[in-house]
């Protein structure tokens, strides 16, 4: 077949993104100056939130180390359920993280086909508490990228109001061990999931736009390192 021109045309354009005709298009790179959430060398603008059974220890109290920086990394132990929540809110971002599994499980989650759990919860308003009112990005083994509407929430998807979870279009985890780029758009009342560089989930009409960022400990051990949120140019 007589390509022509326009083949040829449309052909540059792609090398010149660095791109082959039969590339996927990823999702567009962010814009505006980012802002690093965690420095690498402890929990400076973060706050504690952990469920103790013993309920003579404050909540703000971590006396198990359950959320620590090690080597660069916020490592949580997820022994005990809690949350590690960013101390200022925040409208109109692209947060962008790396995860990745550690070894260890704690009840509820210690049987060997249990999956491991945690999750990046945005747009947290209300009272500091496990967990705050929000819209989930699920961390879970095999469900990177998942909606999970919390306290309440609801976002439009699938062409309907959701007030539960909203399953990923694709599992795009890597095997344990390994890191994984989980980055979320939200923009206005839209909110981007983005795992290993492509969308997996997208909604509309949250019904939150704006609050604190939360990573959870939920029985699982959990390391996230180079977190970072670049606001949206409007």
């Amino acid at each position: 077949m007589r390509r022509g021109l326009p083949f040829l045309m449309s052909a540059l354009a792609l090398a010149v993104l660095g791109l082959s005709p039969t590339s996927e298009v990823r999702a567009e790179p962010p814009k505006g100056q980012p802002v690093e959430l965690f420095n690498g060398k402890d929990l400076s603008g973060w706050s504690i939130f952990i469920n103790h059974k013993d309920k003579s220890v404050r909540p703000q109290d971590d006396p198990r180390g359950v959320f620590k920086v090690e080597d660069g990394t916020i490592h949580i132990s997820g022994e005990e359920f809690g949350c590690l929540t960013t101390k200022a809110e925040y409208a109109d971002y692209r947060l962008r993280l790396e995860v990745k599994w550690g070894d260890k499980k704690w009840p509820p989650r210690d049987q060997p086909k249990t999956q491991r759990d945690s999750g990046i919860l945005v747009h947290c308003v209300g009272p500091e508490k496990v967990w705050m009112t929000s819209i989930e990005c699920q961390i879970q083994e095999r469900d990177f990228g998942d909606f999970y509407m919390v306290g309440g929430t609801t976002i439009e998807a699938d062409g309907k109001v959701q007030r539960g979870r909203v399953v990923r279009t694709k599992d795009l985890e890597k095997p344990n061990g390994e890191w994984n780029v989980v980055e979320m758009i939200c923009d206005g009342d839209s909110i981007t999931n983005i795992v290993n560089g492509e969308v997996v989930n997208k909604g509309m009409k949250a019904s939150v736009t704006k609050g604190r960022i939360l990573l959870q400990s939920e029985g699982a051990e959990v390391f996230y390192r180079n977190v970072t949120l670049t606001p949206l140019a409007k």
